[in-house]
């Protein structure tokens, strides 16, 4: 890690709340992730400007625990989301899923290795094809190992399809469905169960309830807790809001412009949150408003 992202980091203050650190085995470890963008040239004769979105970040995930990934619109959390997928490569550093560097694999092997990692979208509208049936749509990841020589029958896949949806409360009948014919906690489901398919050690969610309504934030968020209890799943929470990590992940770590500026548990970042731009999204979370006084009792 960089000599500012440890200066930053050592601002939580106490050692025993670093990211990921407990017994468990550790399944998905973070190392010094730096990722700089060149953009295209403002002038004919000047250098292209850079973008600095990563700037030394480091974290683990133990295997069946969740951290969170708080940071607001630019902070570098989606980026952080890209590269442990292995959809883009850092400019330094390196992501290791069970101790093997994804961006060291070949292409081959990493294909295979996608088993073993999926990821949840924020969009459940857009994330969807709308002209594929809910039965193609959560298959699609085994269709993908089918061409890295780990396949299955089509009535193998189609079954296992079932058995996802299952797991999400879905009815199998809904395999023969359109996206347009689900709600949008209904289509996050679906999302959720093809992510699930492949039965992955560590699924990536990026935003995932932000686009539901509120009323259906808890549904989905509590069904994903289900699945990590029944399947021992890692779960990597990409948020802004604090009380979305607080409802499922174990640890956070809050991203600042490229940098970890502050991590823990959620208990302690609401009760003791140091560094002013976490203090700045705890300030950001709802608080329930007291309610009315109650009423004197009888006789008084």
């Amino acid at each position: 890690m960089n000599q500012n992202a440890t200066v930053s980091i050592a601002a939580s203050g106490d050692p025993a709340f670093a990211c990921g650190q407990n017994d468990s085995k550790i399944l998905l470890a973070v190392q010094d992730l730096v990722r700089h963008y060149l953009l295209p040239r403002e002038t004919l004769f000047g250098p292209p400007p850079l973008v600095r979105a990563l700037n030394g970040v480091s974290f683990e995930v133990p295997a069946g625990r969740s951290l969170g990934i708080v940071g607001e619109s630019g902070s570098g959390k989606s980026t952080i989301a890209r590269i442990v997928m292995a959809l883009d490569k850092p400019t330094s550093g390196r992501v290791l899923l069970d101790g093997r560097d994804l961006n060291a694999l070949p292409a081959r092997e990493l294909r295979a290795a996608r088993r073993d990692f999926q990821m949840v979208f924020q969009d459940p509208y857009g994330s969807l094809d709308p002209r594929r049936t809910v039965a193609r749509i959560v298959t699609e990841p085994l269709e993908a190992l089918a061409g890295a020589g780990a396949g299955a029958s089509r009535a193998a896949r189609r079954e296992q399809a079932a058995e996802a949806l299952a797991a999400v409360g879905l009815r199998t009948s809904d395999l023969h469905k359109y996206p347009h014919e689900f709600s949008g906690g209904q289509r996050q489901r679906i999302a959720i169960a093809r992510a699930l398919i492949t039965r992955p050690r560590l699924i990536v969610a990026d935003e995932p309830v932000s686009a539901l309504d509120v009323s259906v934030q808890a549904q989905v968020l509590n069904l994903m807790q289900d699945l990590q209890q029944q399947f021992g799943i890692s779960y990597l929470l990409i948020s802004h809001d604090l009380a979305v990590v607080n409802h499922l992940c174990d640890e956070v770590c809050v991203l600042h412009r490229g940098l970890v500026v502050e991590r823990g548990t959620p208990q302690h970042l609401f009760a003791h949150a140091e560094h002013p731009y976490t203090q700045k999204l705890l300030a950001a979370v709802p608080r329930a408003e007291p309610g009315p006084p109650a009423p004197p009792p009888p006789g008084t």
